[in-house]
């Protein structure tokens, strides 16, 4: 299935917010209503989470009972999430070393835990913190998710439940998430212990979502109206109902752990669902390709925020400072993604591991 550009752009918005969260305590004079609002940026990484698995279902749920789709499914994978990660846990070794040589340990690069961050296991269980590049924890459980994606589609096939059956089937899922995070106050408790769940469950629910969305885009093609109608038949109220009871969740007080996940599940179906439409402020140019160049934006801005507070005396930065600094994340983001992610994927995906005519096939 081609691109759905809107969640390509809002991909790209959820990455910066991201930024904005990691950064929030050293922006001076920053208004306590949007440090608060930013606070709540860790929460973007669980839409990723729901992205992740919406886009890899539409974009492979009918290939793997074709030769050579598993193995070429997980090379690809590889080449999407772990060149650029190397590169990035070769930069927090380099800062490190410079650490060290002047007298300056981090504790958040421990040289014993570098072999797990290299393999993207970390936050599988085996640490109780985050270290060296924090966000890379996500992209660790993202591969947790993609090594369980062909055994998931391969026993169970949302295809053949009735939309309902889904509905409950996330509503149970939620509940699980829930539950299993024993009664912690936000999304972002204890990561190490929760992350892996939070990313597990949240990916499944996105193959879920996904299902719906192809199910009633299909059911507004039969219509045979233009696109922009099509979008806004009588099927996308379900998105938009939706919408209005994970917003009155909120308004109830339902913990974040349960509000959040379902807020994001419904506004990605909703964003889905009104794709494609003319003039679309989130289809644009210059924010698809802030989403186009998200994940160097994701990996890079961590450490870059590290070393650009190493020489300044103060922890709280000017707002000139601080604009520097998103400059130079982005510079580093367009740099990242052509320079090093594009070409190593490029690179990876060409290596051939089966018979071309397995390749082909799992090609689709």
């Amino acid at each position: 299935m081609t691109e759905l550009r809107i969640l390509t752009s809002v991909r790209g918005l959820a990455a910066w917010l991201v930024v904005l969260y990691h950064i929030r305590s050293g922006m001076a004079g920053l208004p306590p209503a949007t440090e608060a609002a930013f606070a709540k940026g860790y929460l973007a990484v669980d839409f990723f989470f729901l992205l992740s698995g919406f886009v890899i279902w539409l974009t492979w749920h009918d290939r793997f009972r074709t030769p050579g789709a598993i193995p070429r499914f997980l090379q690809k994978r590889v080449a999407r999430i772990w060149p650029l990660h190397v590169v990035m846990l070769t930069a927090a070794v380099a800062l490190a070393l410079v650490l060290r040589a002047t007298g300056r340990d981090d504790p958040a690069f421990p040289l014993a835990e570098l072999p797990l961050h290299v393999l993207l296991v970390q936050n599988w269980g085996f640490t109780d913190t985050l270290r060296w590049n924090d966000p890379s924890w996500s992209i660790s459980c993202e591969l947790a998710a993609y090594l369980l994606f062909p055994l998931l589609v391969l026993t169970v096939d949302w295809r053949k439940l009735p939309t309902t059956a889904l509905i409950c089937i996330v509503a149970a899922l939620f509940l699980t998430l829930h539950v299993a995070m024993n009664g912690a106050p936000s999304l972002g408790e204890n990561i190490p212990r929760y992350g892996l769940i939070r990313c597990l469950i949240e990916f499944a629910v996105g193959t879920i979502l996904a299902t719906v969305f192809l199910r009633t885009r299909e059911h507004e093609d039969t219509t045979g109206a233009p696109q922009i109608q099509r979008s806004l038949s009588s099927q996308t109220p379900l998105a938009l109902t939706a919408t209005a009871l994970a917003i009155t969740a909120w308004i109830l007080g339902t913990p974040e752990t349960l509000a959040a996940p379902a807020s994001f599940a419904a506004l990605l179906l909703s964003l889905a669902l009104t794709s494609g439409r003319k003039h679309h402020l989130l289809e644009g140019r210059t924010i698809h390709y802030l989403g186009e160049i998200s994940y160097a934006t994701y990996l890079s801005h961590f450490l870059i925020w590290k070393a650009f507070k190493l020489p300044l005396s103060s922890q709280s930065l000017s707002p000139a400072l601080i604009a520097l600094y998103l400059a130079l994340v982005l510079a580093a983001s367009i740099a990242l993604y052509h320079g090093i992610e594009r070409p190593a994927q490029r690179w990876i995906n060409q290596r051939r591991f089966l018979p071309r005519k397995e390749e082909a096939a799992a090609e689709g």
